[in-house]
């Protein structure tokens, strides 16, 4: 450009012609680049530069936007190929020099109208699209619709753009203006009137006028002719501008194809800082994902649009990489967002574009009132799908006003096709009877949607019974007048006879009678969201988080095991406890609707009381995590900590716990004083890894006693495992490790903790891959912890003489009563040493039990019948051959010391014969049943 400059020999226009220009870009740039909230809260992995997927965008003939009033979902698609919005600009066969082009826009909401603006301004300031134009000048008609001095263009451009207040290429002057673009963004915010008789005609920049007839003279081409326009809006608004006035209509179509989806997936979930092992993980979910979307499920007709691609990609990142690094978030708070994001600021207006002082009200708000009230009748009756007469019936409503007919035909155009879409599941929950008409049904384009605004219709009051909402009206009415009627009131009450002074007593108590339902009211909302926390008939469905995965992903494999009837809405109270956190309601807040601190006080102290009773019975696994999500959800420490004081145990056996379920474990278990404990969490079979220990190392602190059995633990664990049992702040008496293969370099590690370790009493490495060298390691280190009082070493590599020394060091130990060595690979001779090595040598000698086999020289051995049920309670999980082997070794056992009694001690060896040949038997068959650990 510089060199283009000398060459016309053109010095001054370098600094008042292309200066302002530099700068503009430059500024644009920032403030495009500026990523909202709801994005920050992913770490930064996102920017609009690596995550934009380049929508559908069809160009459209004036007559067929008459047709376009219908769902985003049912628009058909021509077979003309995508558009991008520089094509677009690209002259006509009547386009001249004297005349810029009008190009309208137009897509339902969440089709990505606001993204392809941003991202258009961005690319034209790196230089990478609409090179034809020198100038653009983006506006948000929201801001303009807001103004309510008049203003010139030039400063409607100056007051936005400061750098811009006197650029010659908006003087109007000549053509210069050929060059320049502007860009209304959300047409629909304004109300624009065509009529000659209510907008005066302009062709002066400098002209102040107010800022809507400024824009109609800008599409009517009286000012700046020259100019090009770019509008966007939504369907409601297309005849907002005469089709004289648009040279040009394009339709944005969203993502109509699982090829685009799959892009926009990639190009997010793909964007983890470049961490190999979370790329990997990523891809996987992109797979899965990609052939769920080839299937034509519900969630693929919900990504058609973009909005609903950043909720699916939101929650995934939510499933799969919450860990300590990233800020706190919630599901609630991503579909808040999420609806944020969408709907934040929206009023619902009548649309009609000729009363200035039109009357708006929240659109979010009139969303929970209808969507939110259909939502809340289908959790009620456990339907998740609708027919066009029951979509009438809830949201179409009795006769209304005409302002109010006219905001629900806006409603209906941009809004509805939104949340709900044409079922493509067909047989999935309907009605046990077909309507007579076989109508099309209609579901919400995301399960969990339909679960949120029922809870959210829930907790902002709107089931209230025909009492409250009556008695509602006339405390409002009665609170308003009642300082004036108090004044009045103390000035006659000497001259009003007393029956009548009664009767203004009583009005002025009514407020208190409405006060008191309102209070039970939230009370009933409290016991709604424990009783359905603790639905018997979920309650071994699949935990909640697992649920929202299959949702996204599919099933893969066997079928998840639900015992309910139905859809079963688990997410429903969860939801209602997440709405309650001030982050959420601050959102709310902003959206229109308000949730009060009184009424989350009394939903609060009621829901506590209903908790702690429910969680005094015996609750499956699952429901215990949901517990915890709830728990986490709720985002209230007080509430929390007074809820765990009931809880001794946590069972969370065969969960599948991922990054997110261990987060939300060690998010509640920290919300407890430091003086609480758990007696046991039981973490047995849950899939557990190294990288999961450490998100897990809160709630190891508040835990006494710790199964970690039949996880994916290897030696690299030990380390992790080693500083749990030195920190300060932790006091493990029980550590069960059984079925980790840790290995004789992981055990030593491990045993390194001993020696300053205080608290350690019953340590179980059965079956951990020990072998001699971890066993004269232990030897050595008890002398150095005189805690311990069980050692549990059964099924290992250890031979006769490590057993002998470890029992040797046990026998001086202190405290140690009991050490397990079965299933190893010992002699017969070194049984038999074991047994005479537990037994003390004078009487005043303290016994050690050394469990090595189901004899004890000659005698059967007193805990036979606990050795051969964990045996039994395994043997699915272990080495079948190895197991046999060694069974056959007990029979071998009991047949010699059979020989050496009586007749009467036969019978008790027959006995525990019978035992050990039933295992081998259910071996054979492999009918044994599940691994359930080793129990004290």
């Amino acid at each position: 450009m510089a060199d283009f400059l000398l060459a016309v020999d053109l010095p001054g226009l370098c600094s008042k012609f292309l200066e302002p220009i530099e700068i503009h870009k430059k500024k644009l740039f920032l403030w495009f680049s500026h990523l909202p909230r709801e994005e920050k809260q992913f770490k930064g992995y996102f920017s609009p530069e690596t995550m934009h997927v380049d929508p559908l965008i069809l160009e459209r003939k004036a007559e067929e936007t008459a047709g376009m009033l219908s769902s985003p979902l049912q628009t058909q698609t021509s077979s003309s190929p995508s558009l991008t919005v520089e094509q677009l600009f690209k002259p006509t066969d009547a386009w001249n020099e004297c005349r810029g082009l009008n190009v309208l826009l137009y897509g339902a909401v969440g089709t990505g109208k606001s993204t392809v603006v941003r991202k258009l301004v961005l690319d034209w300031c790196t230089g990478t699209t609409l090179n034809n134009f020198k100038l653009v000048i983006p506006f948000s008609c929201e801001d303009l619709g807001q103004l309510s001095k008049v203003a010139s263009l030039r400063d409607l451009v100056g007051r936005k753009y400061l750098h811009l207040r006197k650029h010659p290429m908006l003087s109007g002057e000549g053509n210069q203006a050929k060059d320049v673009l502007f860009i209304f963004n959300g047409m629909e915010k304004m109300n624009l009137d065509f009529r000659i008789g209510a907008t005066e005609l302009c062709s002066d920049p400098n002209e102040a006028l107010p800022p809507g007839v400024v824009v109609v003279n800008l599409l009517r081409k009286y000012l700046l002719p020259e100019a090009s326009i770019l509008v966007t809006t939504r369907l409601s608004a297309l005849d907002r501008i005469p089709q004289k006035y648009v040279s040009r209509y394009a339709q944005i179509c969203g993502f109509n194809d699982p090829d685009r989806q799959r892009a926009y997936f990639t190009s997010r979930l793909l964007q983890q800082s470049g961490e190999p092992a979370r790329n990997l993980e990523a891809q996987a979910l992109i797979e899965l994902l990609y052939r769920n979307l080839q299937r034509e499920s519900q969630l693929a007709a919900a990504c058609f649009l973009p909005s609903y691609c950043w909720l699916t990609c939101a929650t995934l990142h939510f499933l799969h990489f919450t860990d300590a690094k990233v800020p706190i978030r919630t599901l609630t708070g991503i579909y808040t967002s999420f609806l944020r994001l969408n709907f934040g600021g929206e009023v619902l207006g009548t649309g009609t574009g000729t009363n200035v002082q039109e009357h708006h009200s929240s659109l979010m708000l009139y969303v929970v009132r209808t969507v939110g009230k259909l939502a809340f009748d289908g959790v009620t009756y456990k339907r998740t799908s609708f027919s066009e007469t029951e979509l009438e019936q809830w949201i179409g409503g009795k006769t209304k006003t005409d302002e109010e007919l006219r905001q629900l035909a806006m409603f209906r155009t941009d809004v509805l096709d939104f949340f709900l879409a044409p079922c493509v599941e067909s047989g999935k929950h309907l009605p046990q009877e077909p309507s007579e008409n076989d109508e099309r049904r209609y579901v919400f384009a995301v399960p969990a949607l339909q679960e949120y605004l029922a809870a959210l219709y829930v907790v902002l009051g709107e089931n209230k019974s025909a009492l409250e909402k009556l008695t509602r009206q006339v405390s409002v009415a009665i609170g308003q007048a009642s300082e004036d009627v108090n004044a009045i009131v103390n000035i006659f009450s000497k001259f009003i006879p007393l029956r009548i002074f009664a009767v203004f007593n009583l009005l002025k108590l009514f407020p208190k009678f409405f006060e008191k339902i309102s209070t039970l009211n939230k009370g009933s909302i409290a016991r709604t969201m424990a009783a359905e926390m603790f639905r018997t008939e979920d309650s071994y469905n699949e935990d909640v988080l697992d649920q929202m995965e299959q949702r996204l992903l599919g099933v893969h494999g066997p079928q998840p095991r639900q015992y309910s009837e139905g859809q079963p809405f688990e997410l429903y109270p969860i939801f209602m406890g997440g709405l309650l956190h001030y982050g959420n309601r601050v959102l709310l807040q902003q959206l229109g609707c308000s949730i009060q601190s009184t009424t989350v006080a009394q939903i609060t102290h009621v829901l506590r009381k209903y908790l702690v009773r429910e969680l005094s019975k015996p609750q499956p696994p699952e429901e215990l995590m949901d517990l915890l999500v709830l728990l986490y959800e709720f985002q209230n420490p007080r509430l929390t900590a007074e809820v765990l004081a009931s809880i001794r145990t946590i069972n969370l056996t065969n969960i599948r716990m991922t990054s997110l379920k261990c987060f939300v474990l060690s998010s509640v278990l920290s919300c407890s004083p430091a003086s609480y404990h758990l007696e046991e969490l039981d973490l047995s079979s849950c899939l557990l890894t190294p990288d999961l220990l450490q998100i897990l190392l809160p709630a190891f602190r508040h835990t006494h006693n710790l199964n970690l059995q039949f996880n994916s633990l290897g030696p690299e664990s030990c380390i992790f495992l080693r500083d749990l049992l030195l920190d300060a702040k932790s006091s493990i008496r029980s550590l069960q490790l059984c079925d980790n293969r840790l290995e004789d370099s992981g055990g030593c590690i491990l045993l390194e903790a001993l020696s300053q370790n205080l608290s350690l009493t019953h340590l179980s490495l059965m079956h951990t891959g020990l072998g001699d060298q971890a066993a004269l390691v232990l030897t050595e280190r008890l002398q150095q912890h005189t805690g311990l009082q069980e050692l549990n070493v059964a099924y290992n590599n250890i031979g006769d003489n490590a057993a002998v020394a470890l029992v040797d060091a046990c026998r001086e130990h202190p405290s140690i009563h009991t050490v397990h060595l079965y299933l190893n690979p010992l002699s017969d001779v070194g049984k038999q040493s074991l047994y005479v090595r537990g037994v003390p040598k004078n009487h005043s000698g303290r016994r050690v039990k050394v469990l090595a086999s189901v004899t004890e020289g000659s005698d059967i051995s007193e805990d036979w019948h606990p050795i051969l049920s964990v045996i039994q309670n395994n043997a699915s999980s272990w080495d079948r051959e190895r197991v046999m082997q060694q069974l056959k070794v007990f029979l071998r056992d009991l047949e010699w010391g059979r020989q050496q009694q009586s007749f009467w001690k036969r019978l008790h060896f027959r006995k525990v014969e019978k035992g050990v040949l039933q295992i081998l038997q259910m071996l054979e068959k492999d009918s044994l049943p599940p691994s359930t650990g080793y129990r004290k």
